[in-house]
């Protein structure tokens, strides 16, 4: 290659370079947010949170990214979090002691050592289709058997032959007796009883909105069909069913799909009223967990096999709670802006410190305005973003000059 044509090739490639450098990270500025709502403070010495409304997902990017709190034109520090509910459990495994058949039904203790609380007691039972009581009392002496007793047994049952489902679980306030006296009702034998898993399970309930709304459609054979529109595209965590109360013994598989076809939820609904043994179960099931899929259409079916159709009554797609949390600092009101599609998501002291205060109060958000001064952000694409055509044929030109520089050299006949 000549030095021309290196001359060349290396102006081009610094053209190209040069025109596909990465434009910096757009600021957060007031004119560029298409909405803004007042929010308003309710008290000013504690932590507040507002809860995003469907009018702040119709209008926000999908990943909340461009939300800002202003006071004036200064910036206030916030948090977003989400209001799940959860769970902490720690499990462990303990063996039956004094396992033993009285009179008709099996009892047995359990030795709670290096147990310091627990409240709930999962028996691993060797038996199938079956109902039966068991209650539970507490001592801290395996000779004092029953110095607490807990006055409500659970209900244990197992209806694999309906298909109906399992419990084996005996729910307890938080205890921490050494030992638990296990007496179980008529149907369970002591060869029966494996084992037992103890815990302590702290729950904290979640939080949702509704997401949208559904209408049953024209059914299919053997499935329930319903259709569901959301609310500015707002994310579905679960999707709560009303069926009617003639409804029961009944458990049906659930599937929901995206406006896509997609595929990205299932459970099962299930009522259940039995009695077996002088023993009665009632549970029900009618909320289908979802993943928070973000979309505008949804398709639930049910499937009902050869049995006749629920009683639908409603089904409510929700949305776990998405708040933001701020600290007043004595201030009485605010603003929330929104609807700048380029902007990224901030970066806040105030988040990576954040704890989330027991008793954070509510802020209200006013309805949705239009931003008074709003301009659209100018175009900040890389040169090459908006002139792709120039760029591709300033790169053909390019071969096609180095093509010709070669094929010319070729020719040449080289000096004597």
């Amino acid at each position: 290659m000549t030095i021309a044509s290196k001359g060349i090739l290396r102006n081009v490639l610094a053209f190209v370079l040069a025109s596909t450098s990465l434009a910096a990270a757009p600021e957060a500025d007031l004119r560029f947010f298409t909405t803004n709502r007042d929010v308003h403070i309710q008290d000013a010495a504690r932590q507040n949170y507002v809860i995003l409304d469907p009018e702040v997902w119709e209008k926000a990017r999908p990943d909340l990214a461009d939300l800002r709190l202003y006071d004036g034109e200064r910036q206030v520090a916030y948090q977003l979090s989400q209001a799940r509910g959860g769970s902490i459990s720690e499990e462990y495994e303990v063996k039956p002691l004094n396992l033993a058949r009285v009179g008709d039904h099996t009892e047995f203790d359990l030795d709670m050592d290096g147990v310091a609380e627990y409240d709930h007691i999962r028996l691993k039972l060797d038996a199938k289709n079956f109902v039966a009581s068991a209650s539970a009392a507490g001592s801290n002496t395996l000779a004092d058997r029953a110095a607490a007793p807990w006055p409500t047994p659970s209900t244990l049952y197992d209806f694999t032959a309906e298909k109906l489902g399992t419990n084996l679980a005996i729910a307890l306030p938080t205890w921490s007796f050494r030992y638990i006296h296990v007496k179980l009702g008529p149907g369970i034998t002591p060869a029966q009883v494996l084992g037992a898993v103890v815990s302590n399970l702290q729950e904290r309930k979640a939080a949702y909105i509704p997401a949208g709304t559904c209408k049953t459609v024209e059914p299919k054979p053997h499935r329930t069909i319903l259709s569901c529109d959301l609310f500015g595209k707002m994310p579905v965590d679960r999707v709560v069913f009303t069926i009617g109360t003639g409804d029961v013994n009944f458990l049906r598989p659930v599937a929901i799909e995206d406006e896509k076809g997609n595929r990205f939820s299932s459970g099962e609904l299930s009522r259940i009223h039995a009695r077996r043994g002088g023993q009665t179960v009632v549970t029900e099931a009618v909320v289908v967990q979802a993943i928070g899929i973000c979309c505008n259409h949804l398709t639930i079916e049910i499937e009902n096999g050869d049995d006749p159709s629920l009683d639908v009554k409603s089904a409510q797609p929700q949305s776990v709670q998405r708040r933001l949390y701020f600290s007043p600092a004595g201030r009485s009101a605010l603003k929330l802006y929104y609807g700048d599609a380029k902007l990224g998501p901030p970066s806040y002291d105030y988040a990576r410190f954040f704890k989330e205060e027991p008793d954070a109060v509510q802020a209200e958000l006013s309805s949705a305005a239009q931003n008074a001064n709003y301009n659209p952000r100018p175009d900040d694409r890389p040169w090459s973003e908006q002139h792709k055509s120039v760029l591709w044929v300033a790169m053909l030109l390019a071969v096609a000059v180095l093509t010709w520089l070669a094929v010319r050299g070729l020719r040449e006949k080289p000096a004597v």
